[in-house]
């Protein structure tokens, strides 16, 4: 930690960095103390600017260092506490990011200025953790009860303006914070601390009406509440109380794993110092539902996006349609008319492939075809510059087989995006065999750049989601056929985490998308057989939402309400198998299903089809709805015991349709060595 001191006549400067986010490491904020501690002593200031510089102030505290000593944050708590109590004006000159531990100081400052640009918020309960330097104490006190706790709980980052809206900030301006809190020093504004500001008016209706879930959220209502019921005092020391217990709970432990797993993921071993190209200008081939969601996402980025479909009743729809999503956002106050404006004036809709020309990046998003794809491809190389990356969108296909349309396969990538693309986080990577490394590390800088979570995979039939999420729907439909119903099978796996069951995900997505992809597998795979149940349906003409029923009915187009039919129709299915259904417990149905999704991970990992552990882990939690605090697949497994779960698929394979529980072999393998997954990320990293 590095702090210079400026002085501007009687107002002081303390600038502190800590590169690359300035986190708050134990040892530099005793450096920041001390130094504070002489700017408050000294008598020709008379009032003090603290600053992270001109990029950013502060990304909070380095919880790494404390993981295993809750006590190591006391240093920061003193450092904040020493801020407020300052008898001089303080005032945070906020540029960038302010998050975490690096709000809980600014709200230690007596007054705050704020770049619009600045990206603010207690974003703690992402970590599974609260605010631990004061920040439930101070925040509701500061902008109210209600504010301050949706903040909390969401962990939603703010811009200074909206900041400045809420009542965080006091000042905001277009550009230098810095500079503009020197000014506001200038004036000498009287010392005003938000740790006695009066309890919040609004805190009992508040506290009457909170919903928290998860034990993170449920610890900041408790420590909120705390303002009605205790002195200030005595709050931060049940803040502090609480904070130690949820970070060494498996909630947290297991969010961590995923915050930090997503920054090791974007890192692709092997490449080293490769240079990434810079991208600015991407065509996106197809204007269907999934082409349109991924030139929503680059728009959103503030990227030039011309969209490319020969259909014209399509392509108008697709324009309106991304005009439309643009502009709610504005109608929710999410971004302002002038950047909505900004947005769709980077649209080029097109019918033609030739105005893609001048494209930095092509991207495929038609049907997934093999023989539409061979026509797509074949006409993008022959419209891109020389220099110009060629990515597809398949979500199954063999990525080295498309390159091979191509005779340049050195610039050809996948760029599989989940649906709906403009939202959902995770963006498999997919290298093919000859795909250069600048290929490959500008594909996951621009990943990055989108605000994605990008994972690199190998080629293979379904690449590492869809694979694993293959098995996983494998026991789902079998669970059926033996005994469980649709609403059964859902149920046990929500309560267990699942954003979403199986059943109602295929429903969402189109069980048509799996009946294409099952059709193509039986010719390619017969000695892989898959349950009726889900063809029956098909059959029917049900496809899910999009045509108002599947495994459910949706009368109202989104709602899924059981149908008494499909369950007649599934135990027909078990009779004409000649299965005897039993009662399924949700135990077998979580342990069956998510077990199996460790299986096929580890096969993938053995295949080095996944670098490692942590990436697979990173493409559940980001594309498949994996429950965060049980930190992804093969994070799970580890907390088990690889043993146990080796054991508990030799059981599995033991019974029906055993054939599907064939052990990884690196599963075994590790567990023969007791050793984990974790011990293959550190090897990897």
């Amino acid at each position: 930690m590095q702090v210079e001191v400026e002085r501007h006549g009687a107002v002081a400067l303390l600038r502190f960095s800590n590169p690359p986010v300035n986190t708050q490491s134990v040892a530099g904020v005793g450096v920041i103390a001390q130094a504070f501690a002489g700017l408050v002593a000294d008598a020709e200031v008379a009032a003090i600017v603290v600053s992270g510089g001109p990029k950013l102030f502060s990304a909070g505290a380095q919880i790494t260092e404390f993981d295993g000593d809750p006590s190591k944050i006391d240093a920061n708590r003193a450092m904040i506490e020493a801020i407020e109590a300052s008898p001089k004006p303080v005032i945070a000159a906020i540029n960038g990011v302010c998050m975490g531990g690096g709000l809980e100081l600014a709200l230690a400052c007596h007054y705050r200025v704020a770049a619009e640009t600045a990206r603010i918020g207690l974003t703690e309960v992402t970590l599974g953790v609260l605010p631990g330097g004061g920040g439930t104490q101070r925040l509701p006190r500061l902008i109210g009860a209600r504010a301050g706790l949706e903040l909390m709980l969401s962990g939603r980052v703010l811009n200074g303006v909206q900041a400045h809206g809420a009542g965080i900030v006091d000042l905001v301006v277009a550009d230098d914070a810095e500079a503009a809190a020197l000014a506001f020093a200038e004036s000498m504004p009287p010392v005003r601390r938000t740790g006695e500001m009066p309890v919040p008016a609004d805190l009992a209706d508040v506290l009457a009406a909170a919903k928290p879930r998860g034990l993170a959220q449920r610890r900041i209502v408790e420590c909120v509440a705390a303002i009605g019921t205790h002195d200030f005092a005595s709050g931060l020391r049940v803040e502090a109380d609480l904070f130690s217990e949820l970070l060494g709970s498996a909630e947290s432990r297991g969010l961590r794993h995923a915050f930090f797993g997503r920054r090791i993921a974007a890192r692709v071993p092997g490449l080293g110092d490769v240079k990434p190209r810079k991208i600015g200008h991407v065509a996106v081939i197809g204007g269907g539902l999934m082409g349109t969601g991924i030139a929503l996402a680059l728009l959103n980025s503030g990227l030039e996006v011309t969209l490319v479909e020969p259909r014209e009743e399509a392509l108008g729809k697709a324009q309106a349609g991304i005009a439309k999503t643009i502009l709610r956002d504005v109608e929710k106050g999410r971004i302002e008319a002038e950047v909505a404006d900004a947005r769709i004036a980077a649209l080029n809709a097109a019918a033609t492939i030739d105005a893609a020309a001048e494209a930095d990046l092509l991207i495929e998003a038609v049907f997934e075809d093999m023989d539409v794809k061979r026509q797509v491809f074949t006409e993008m190389e022959r419209v891109a510059r020389p220099d110009a990356i060629l990515a597809s969108n398949t979500s199954t296909l063999d990525l080295d087989a498309i390159a091979g349309f191509t005779a340049t396969p050195e610039r050809v990538i996948g760029l599989h995006f989940f649906s709906p693309a403009n939202v959902m986080r995770l963006l498999e990577v997919v290298r093919g065999a000859k795909t250069s490394p600048e290929t490959l590390a500008t594909a996951m800088a621009f990943g990055k750049a989108i605000g994605k979570s990008p994972v690199a995979v190998g080629v293979c039939d379904g690449f590492v989601g869809n694979r694993m999420f293959e098995e996983y729907l494998r026991q789902a439909w079998y669970l059926l056929e033996e005994g469980a119903l649709p609403a059964q099978l859902d149920g046990a796996l929500k309560r267990w985490g699942m954003a979403m069951g199986p059943v109602a995900v295929m429903d969402l997505a189109g069980q048509d998308i799996g009946w294409s992809i099952r059709k193509r597998r039986a010719i390619e795979q017969p000695d892989r057989p898959y349950s009726k149940i889900p063809d029956l349906v098909c059959a029917l003409g049900r496809f899910g939402q999009k045509t108002g029923a599947g495994f459910y009915r949706y009368p109202d187009g989104r709602t899924a309400e059981s149908d008494p039919e499909i369950d007649a129709l599934i135990l027909a299915e078990s009779a004409r198998l000649g299965i005897t259904r039993r009662e399924i417990s949700d135990e077998e149905i979580v342990e069956r299903c998510i077990y199996a999704l460790i299986n096929e991970g580890a096969k993938i990992l053995g295949e080095g089809i996944a670098y490692r552990p942590v990436d697979v882990d990173v493409v559940y939690l980001d594309g498949y709805g994996f429950p965060g605090e049980r930190g992804g697949p093969m994070y799970f497994a580890d907390q088990i015991g690889l043993a146990k779960v080796l054991e508990r698929i030799a059981e599995f394979a033991a019974g029906p349709q055993g054939w599907a529980w064939a052990p990884a072999p690196l599963l075994v393998e590790l567990a023969a060595s007791n050793r984990n997954f974790a011990s293959l990320d550190a090897a990897n990293l």
